[in-house]
């Protein structure tokens, strides 16, 4: 149930026992399928082509033009074996990058002493960091490490889902570029990604890292000196985010967190955005045009506490990355923070708003007490 609110979840008389159910009848139903045919087992008909055929349909039909034939085609005797497994698979899981990561991070894991490593990437490095955070949450929940106590700099261009899972106390740094899913469930890490050094484009101007970052954050922080792809920070349910650019539907389903863009973003921005809280700098003045309006309200960042987060934010940002564009803005704030527009979810805000309304009335409890 996509929703955050105890009330509508009331409304879901679903049980998990219900889906058991389901299957067990799905189950039996096979069964009953396989008994007509003589078989006993799923096993016992994989790569049984002999028993298709294609159906027949009157000559007027489209489908009657369809070619089934490379489908239900049955290869020479001697080479049945080949059409279902018969052999494990090659995943090569024993040679992944996180092995090694493992290995020499073992006295951080196991003694929380810190430690600082230098690796190579390339794009066939996929979910690295997923491994070594298992081998932390083994050890020690959500709670995690001590921040940056596995401290790791990678330099190239790294595989899908880089830092996906990746628990508190790990910091990924990585100079070159990413692939899509960077901090895919990120559960407390932090992820830092700038160019190369030596490089002579603009970071801010440049994509930097692929689709979909983000994707069902829970915690944690993500620093990226340049622009990402689509779907930034999609399902982010708590995780701090700051990017120089964003393409199209940017904290789509958003529950959580705070995501600063330091640039322009694409369409469908906020698209089912329901919590969290983002902060965009719109000098175009054309924000409100990309903006799904649906579930979201703007404004300015006006309230003295969002101005604090928001350059808190953006000065985290510059010590990570050293960021030009972000050294700008904050060297001239009090000309940007009229530039950035807040985005915030309307039934959220009802929510922060009541929140701070139980605080003060706690306080001014408080205070009658003591009087």
């Amino acid at each position: 149930v996509a929703t955050q609110n105890e009330e509508l979840r009331k409304r879901f008389i679903g049980r998990s026992e219900y889906l058991v159910n389901f299957f067990r009848f799905l189950a039996e139903e096979v069964r009953e399928h396989l008994a007509a045919i003589g078989a006993k087992s799923i096993d016992e008909i994989v790569g049984r082509v002999d028993l298709l055929e294609q159906k027949e349909w009157n000559t007027n039909s489209k489908t009657q033009k369809v070619d089934m034939s490379r489908i239900i085609y049955r290869p020479a005797e001697a080479d049945v074996f080949a059409i279902r497994k018969v052999k494990d698979q090659q995943h090569m899981i024993d040679e992944v990058k996180d092995r090694a990561l493992i290995r020499v991070s073992m006295p951080a894991i196991e003694s929380r002493m810190p430690v600082q490593l230098d690796y190579k990437i390339c794009n066939t490095d996929r979910s690295v960091g997923a491994m070594l955070s298992g081998e932390v949450a083994k050890r020690y929940g959500n709670a995690g490490l001590d921040d940056d106590t596995v401290t790791v700099t990678f330099k190239g261009s790294a595989g899908q889902s880089f830092g996906a899972f990746l628990a508190k106390g790990i910091h990924f740094r990585l100079e070159g570029d990413a692939n899509d899913y960077l901090g895919k469930g990120l559960s407390g890490g932090k992820i830092t990604v700038v160019p190369p050094k030596g490089t002579s484009f603009a970071a801010e101007d440049n994509i930097i890292a692929g689709n979909t970052l983000l994707y069902g954050a829970t915690s944690g922080e993500v620093f990226i000196n340049g622009q990402a792809g689509e779907r930034f920070c999609v399902r982010n349910s708590g995780a701090i985010a700051v990017v120089e650019g964003a393409g199209d539907h940017c904290c789509e389903y958003m529950t959580g967190g705070r995501t600063v863009v330091l640039g322009q973003v694409g369409r469908n921005f906020a698209a089912g955005m329901s919590g969290g809280v983002a902060y965009v700098l719109d000098e175009a003045n054309n924000f409100d045009y990309f903006c799904n309006m649906e579930m979201v309200e703007l404004t300015l960042v006006e309230d003295k506490s969002d101005v604090r987060e928001l350059k808190h934010y953006i000065q985290k940002h510059f010590d990570h990355t050293a960021s030009p564009l972000a050294r700008k803005i904050l060297d001239n704030w009090s000309e940007y923070v009229d530039k950035f527009i807040k985005v915030t979810p309307i039934e959220y805000k009802k929510v922060l708003h009541e929140e701070k309304m139980k605080e003060l009335q706690k306080k001014i409890a408080e205070v009658q007490r003591d009087y």
